[in-house]
């Protein structure tokens, strides 16, 4: 039976926060001339929470900086434009759907998960061929993205969310989005890209938030290879942050979806493991 509060919170999605600001900003800016760069860094200097944890991140293991990153432009360098663009407009979502008083579902949780995904999807797609590649900036801001609805259900409905998480986390072999469905009538893939719609969000990062748990449902190449390559990364690395008991077998079907070649896939695996626990020990 579909939650009733819920279900009338969806039907007015503009319930919901409006996107923020400095996201509109973001997604706007051009990092192909001097003056997007410039403009980049000052929108994140003048967010002392979004400038912390993009430094933090700059001084993790993962990108073996010699030296103590110490500012935002620094960590530009390191980290490069694109991605720190993209880290900023996670951050800053994710931030505008946290409450004072957090329920079960915790924010810092949630951002380990999606920098997990975001991190392994990196590790996978420099396998892929360059003709269906995407572009650093996109799978960062699909990974950090895709799970936005879970952020979104917290918000519009603490104690279902809560209840949502209880059952996540008993032995349970249901797959979660038919668990959701019972639960709630929908699922978090559908409340966030109900939000990313809202917001006005790139298409194909709108597709990511919907079918990543379902590639094969697409209706549209908007979010191709994009949903297949957070789908195949939440299978080798699941329950992150987060339970959602994702751990499947990959089908020849879906490293096909992303071209990666049989003889590579060991391989594939290994790395995705090993930059896995080097985000998951990221602290910031």
């Amino acid at each position: 039976m579909v939650n009733t509060e819920l279900k009338l919170s969806l039907e007015r999605i503009d319930v919901l926060p409006a996107m923020p600001i400095i996201v509109q900003k973001l997604l706007t800016l051009p990092l192909d001339t001097e003056e997007g760069e410039i403009q980049l860094l000052k929108l994140i200097g003048q967010d002392p929470q979004i400038s912390a944890k993009i430094i933090g991140l700059s001084n993790s293991t993962l990108f073996g900086v010699p030296r103590k990153i110490a500012s935002v432009s620094d960590a530009a360098m390191c980290l490069g434009l694109t991605r720190v663009k993209s880290v900023a407009i996670g951050i800053a979502t994710m931030s505008t759907l946290t409450k004072p008083v957090e329920g079960k579902l915790k924010t810092n949780d949630l951002w380990l998960h999606n920098m997990t995904i975001a991190i392994a999807m990196r590790a996978i797609a420099k396998y892929m061929p360059s003709r269906i590649r995407p572009m650093d900036d996109q799978i960062f801001l699909a990974g950090l993205l895709h799970d936005i609805g879970f952020n979104a259900l917290s918000f519009l409905d603490a104690t279902l969310c809560d209840t949502l998480l209880d059952q996540l986390n008993m032995a349970n072999d249901k797959p979660i989005l038919e668990l959701e469905q019972e639960l709630m009538g929908t699922h978090h893939s559908e409340i966030g890209a109900r939000l990313a719609v809202h917001w006005g969000l790139p298409d194909e990062i709108v597709d990511v938030i919907r079918y990543h748990h379902t590639p094969n449902a697409a209706h549209t190449d908007a979010g191709q290879p994009l949903i297949h390559l957070v789908h195949i990364t939440e299978k080798m690395v699941p329950d992150v942050g987060i339970l959602e008991h994702t751990q499947q077998e990959i089908t020849q079907q879906e490293w096909n979806a992303i071209g990666v070649d049989s003889n590579t896939q060991d391989t594939i695996i290994e790395e995705v493991i090993a930059a896995a626990e080097q985000a998951k020990a990221i602290k910031i």
